[in-house]
């Protein structure tokens, strides 16, 4: 199959991922620092009014060290000096480097950089994701996952592990993907019983007319889990209940079932892609520290996303590569 051939069959197919086309024997190379924005309208160009525009920075992985603290303060600079200018902030979660083997007082130090650069440098409201990074002790199966996660989201400021909210015609629903379990790492992607009701009522008692955004740190569908060499088994492309939620087939049958949900948004994988699936587009929006703040991870660079979403319901992507390294 040519070139031409294979990219027409993966659109049709509705699965492509930013940055690559993935042929056998073709080098694919990695995305500059200082490129310019990636733009992806994997529905086409809306003609429809924007309603809102959003900065989506997911996998920050702050410590205090000086390449990690200059490349969080770069991208939230960068997001400020926009000219196009975002309404607010999603964080997806992982704000923090580490806190499932530290110490706590070493993860107190993290939260403490994480929170004294984004007061100096960001002035958008901001709503937060709980990722399993920044949940204390969750690596171990004796760690008391209770405590873990209300750390965490004190720090965030979070009343409840998920919620909902209302703006511009969009409804955006922010879940807490990180299921604990007793076993090494300790978690995987899932919604309990009571949070999996919620999202159903919260879905039926949502007007059809509104739209429906879904946040989520562990993606529910995402095409580069298959394509993680932390996990890949070579014999069996297998993707692993820490990298996708367990329950998306579940998660996307009551999706179509509501007719509205537009969009999911995820990190945690450090990759970036696009699937369409059932009439929902998934993206998985890579990570501020890129590879741990190591350069690339695989060939994906440090970065961000700004959506933006319309009047119609359809959404585009922006994907900015910044200037991470002093």
């Amino acid at each position: 199959m040519n070139m031409q051939n294979r990219k027409s069959f993966l659109n049709t197919l509705g699965i492509v991922s930013a940055g690559a086309l993935f042929t056998s024997g073709m080098t694919v190379p990695a995305p500059q620092r200082n490129a310019e924005p990636v733009r992806t309208e994997p529905g086409g160009k809306s003609t429809a009014k924007r309603s809102l525009r959003v900065a989506h920075l997911t996998d920050i992985h702050i410590k205090p060290e000086k390449i990690a603290e200059h490349g969080m303060r770069s991208a939230l600079q960068t997001v400020s000096e926009m000219a196009d200018k975002a309404d607010f902030i999603i964080n997806g979660g992982d704000a923090i480097m580490n806190s499932v083997g530290a110490t706590k007082s070493l993860v107190q130090q993290q939260w403490s950089a994480y929170h004294n650069i984004f007061k100096a440098e960001n002035t958008l409201k901001t709503y937060n994701c709980i990722g399993n990074h920044d949940l204390f002790g969750w690596m171990l199966p004796s760690a008391d996952h209770a405590d873990g996660k209300k750390w965490a989201m004190d720090e965030y400021g979070m009343a409840k592990e998920y919620y909902s909210f209302d703006q511009n015609g969009w409804k955006f629903i922010v879940l807490d993907s990180i299921h604990p379990r007793k076993s090494v790492p300790g978690y995987y992607g899932k919604l309990d019983e009571e949070q999996f009701f919620w999202l159903r009522d919260e879905l039926r008692n949502t007007p059809v007319e509104t739209h429906v955004c879904i946040v989520s740190h562990i993606p529910i569908l995402a095409i580069c889990c298959l394509f993680d060499k932390g996990i890949m088994n070579f014999n069996q492309l297998q993707i692993s209940d820490n990298n996708m939620h367990a329950d998306g087939n579940q998660l996307a049958e009551l999706f179509y079932a509501s007719g509205n949900v537009r969009a999911c948004l995820s990190g945690h994988i450090h990759l970036i892609d696009y699937v369409n699936y059932l009439g929902t587009e998934y993206y998985c929006n890579g990570a501020v520290a890129g590879g741990w703040w190591n350069g690339n991870h695989q060939q994906f660079a440090p970065a961000y996303a700004v959506m933006n979403f319309n009047e119609d319901g359809t959404t585009s992507r922006e994907v900015h590569y910044y200037k991470w390294k002093a």
